[in-house]
């Protein structure tokens, strides 16, 4: 690492990005587990839409792929239209 002030500056904002992505990558990964787990219907169907939200929030802001936002949102719809 250089001595610069400049580049000192640049890796503490490198480092709140780094927690501050993967806060929001954990805390979206927990959000799908547990939507994933529910079994009725009304439950699911009432928590798709803020994890859906969350999953657009990611692939905005370049935490994750904009297609693997696609694949996610659209594997929670069918399990939750699956839901018996």
């Amino acid at each position: 690492m250089a001595n610069h002030k400049a580049t000192k500056k640049d890796v503490r904002q490198a480092t709140k990005r780094r927690e501050r992505n993967r806060l929001a990558g954990k805390t979206s990964r927990n959000a799908i587990r547990d939507l994933k787990a529910l079994t009725d219907k009304q439950g699911a169907a009432k928590e798709l839409p803020e994890v859906v939200s969350m999953i657009d929030k990611l692939a905005k802001r370049g935490i994750i792929h904009k297609n693997k936002a696609a694949n996610l949102k659209s594997k929670l719809t069918r399990k939750v239209n699956s839901i018996a």
